[in-house]
């Protein structure tokens, strides 16, 4: 479930840089751009440590 987060995120954010560069017209600020990117990051970095932890105590 984390990294499906971290994945629709970083889409949001991928797509947001490209309507940006295209069009000149993208639907996130500065600050909201830095806030998803920061969001998928921590959900991702979540994602690791729990598959990491699952697999320790699958040993």
């Amino acid at each position: 479930m984390y990294l499906i987060t971290a994945v629709a995120l970083f889409a949001v954010f991928v797509v947001n840089v490209a309507l940006g560069a295209l069009s000149s017209s993208p639907f996130l600020g500065d600050v909201g751009e830095m806030l998803v990117l920061f969001a998928a990051s921590i959900f991702f970095v979540v994602a690791v440590l729990r598959r990491e932890e699952a697999s320790k105590n699958s040993e």
